[in-house]
């Protein structure tokens, strides 16, 4: 056995298919519960093709009733004689004339068809607010019914629309209002509302098309329109389950016993035709049928399942951890970790890919490294390279030079230029770290404003907001001098009224977060877009801020760096994200080493 095992382990891929396959052959017998089931899925069907052609002849019978109910209404509401009698009535006679008025409504109501065998009564409201009622059941209306009346009617201006039964009124209402057809004036002279039998109509139309034990039910919009009471508190189940499509089938369970159901949206009324058939009536035999199939098979399914779950868990799990090794990997971590049973890592396919992975990612590892010194090499010579685009020895003495000439002839503003314009060279020349601390970037900033302030005068408003805590804080070097003069560049020089520049420092959480703000033009997306992308060439120093941006980045990591909010007319928002440090050298080695 151990030697077999073995042997499997060992095999490749398609052979350890091939042993599956063999087993999956063994099971073959399953197919038989898949035939049977297909068998009995077609007999379901069958049965719902009858009962959808049965549910389709009892809703085209029912709404043709409807219709000619409608058409009724309609003539009821145009009849000259009715039209007539109601102006009378709405012109305020004597208390005989609307008597009589009233009793030739009623006459021509039953002439017309108001007695009709699928009509409990035709009730008419006159302009007055008197209630004229014929056939065979008549009610008085309330307040509230009269009300509800003329509001749906008003909503359709005359022409026919549907009342759902309620609990003041349990019978399905066609309603519409009655407008003057004389000299075409459409004055409004009543309201005529046509109470349906629902239960006398289905029986008369529906009983010869319906399965035997079928029960029909109608549902409104928001009401039954008719069915039988015994499912009135399963209304909200099975209108969920007729709406979750056009039209089907299924069978649902009510207080223990099982419905076949068929359901069928009417697109004339935007009703819901539903029957329900007893499940065990036209399925019992099936089902027992059915239930000792699948009993029989069962067993013989879960042993297949075990045996090919065994199979494939050793074709898959090698694979899995080389996954899992992937995804670690993906995160960014390309150390190898080896496995415990490493040494009994297969020797087919999958165990060669642990292997080759394992090389590969040494070598990606030993060249990423490579690139990122490369990389900090690069960047450390580019910006030397910037600081030393200037001859330092020949600046000092010109601008020495110039001071004191100014201040020879009492030039105080050029003298205080050229002592701010020596700091700054001194400064992006002299200084050799990277890191220097927030104050001394600060002072940087501060020669820089002094300059434009001479220049631009009170149109530019410089403002500082910066703790005392954290002037000690390490910042890369001309990080915020070139932020300040973007400022001045796009903003500043752009604007007549006054530029409001703005320096802010916090703490949040251990990181320290500087911000320059200013009230400018701002931008728009696609600039901030190019500008973000460092598709936009920098003004001034030449500084860009994806440069800024990507030396915070190699100096401390990936999640620190630059945002830019900006709208146009609503000025620019930079803000630096940097970890809190304080120190010497020993810190800039140790941000600049990760």
């Amino acid at each position: 056995m151990p030697n077999l095992k073995t042997l499997y382990r060992n095999l490749r891929i398609k052979y350890k298919l091939l042993v599956l396959i063999t087993g999956v052959i063994a099971t073959f017998g399953l197919l038989i519960v898949v035939v049977q089931q297909y068998a009995f899925e077609v007999y379901d069907r069958e049965i719902y093709e009858q009962s959808s052609s049965a549910l389709n002849q009892t809703a085209a019978a029912i709404e043709n009733e409807l219709r000619k109910v409608q058409q009724q209404s309609y003539r009821m509401a145009v009849d000259e004689v009715i039209q007539e009698q109601l102006r009378k009535i709405k012109e305020a006679g004597s208390e005989y004339d609307r008597y009589m008025a009233s009793y030739q409504i009623r006459e021509r109501l039953v002439l017309i068809g108001g007695l009709d065998n699928h009509v409990r009564s035709v009730q008419l409201i006159d302009a007055a607010g008197g209630e004229h009622a014929v056939g065979r059941a008549p009610v008085t209306y309330s307040g509230n019914r009269i009300r509800l009346l003329e509001r749906e009617t008003a909503l359709t201006e005359g022409a026919n629309t549907w009342i759902e039964p309620d609990e003041e009124d349990g019978a399905l209402v066609a309603a519409r209002l009655i407008r003057s057809y004389e000299q075409l004036s459409l004055e409004k002279l009543g309201i005529l509302a046509i109470r349906i039998d629902m239960s006398r109509l289905t029986s008369d139309v529906a009983g010869a098309s319906l399965p035997a034990r079928a029960s029909l039910i109608i549902y409104g919009r928001e009401r039954t329109i008719f069915g039988p009471a015994e499912f009135g508190k399963h209304e909200r189940l099975l209108r969920e389950y007729a709406g979750a499509s056009d039209s089907g089938y299924g069978i649902v369970e009510l207080e223990g016993s099982r419905y076949f159901l068929t359901y069928l949206p009417s697109a004339y009324t935007e009703w819901t035709y539903v029957t329900l058939i007893p499940y065990d009536d036209i399925f019992h035999r099936l089902a027992d049928v059915k239930h000792l199939t699948l009993l029989a098979y069962l067993f013989l399914f879960m042993l297949a399942v075990f045996f090919a779950f065994r199979f494939a868990r050793g074709i898959t799990r090698p694979i899995e951890k080389l996954s899992a090794k992937m995804k670690r990997v993906q995160m960014g971590n390309f150390t190898w970790e080896d496995d415990e049973d490493r040494r009994d890592m297969p020797m087919d396919e999958t165990g060669q890919l642990h292997r080759n992975f394992r090389i590969m990612l040494q070598r990606i590892d030993e060249l990423v490294r490579e690139g990122y010194a490369r990389q900090l090499a690069v960047k450390e010579s580019e910006f030397k390279a910037l600081q030393a685009q200037i001859n330092p020895h020949f600046l000092y003495n010109t601008l020495e030079t110039i001071n004191w000439s100014a201040k020879m002839a009492g030039q105080r503003h050029i003298s205080s230029m050229v002592e701010s314009l020596g700091f700054l060279l001194r400064s992006s020349i002299s200084l050799k770290e990277p890191l220097i601390p927030l104050a001394q970037e600060l002072e940087i900033v501060s020669h820089y404003i002094n300059i434009q302030r001479i220049r631009f005068e009170e149109r530019l408003d410089f403002r500082m907001r910066v703790p005392d805590a954290l002037m000690p804080a390490l910042i890369p070097k001309l990080s915020l001098q070139p932020l300040v003069e973007n400022a001045v560049n796009y903003a500043l020089e752009k604007m007549t009224d006054t530029c409001v520049i703005a320096i802010a420092a916090e703490e949040k959480d251990g990181l320290v977060e500087l911000t320059v703000s200013d009230n400018g033009p701002g931008m728009d997306e696609s600039y901030l877009a190019r500008l973000k992308s460092g598709d936009v060439k920098p003004q001034g120093s030449g500084v860009g801020l994806r440069n800024i941006d990507e030396r915070i980045k190699l100096l401390f990591g990936e999640i620190y760096g630059i945002d830019i909010e900006s709208r146009r007319g609503e000025g620019t928002r930079v803000r630096l994200r940097l970890p809190k440090r304080e120190g010497g050298a020993s810190h800039v080695q140790r941000a600049a080493g990760r």
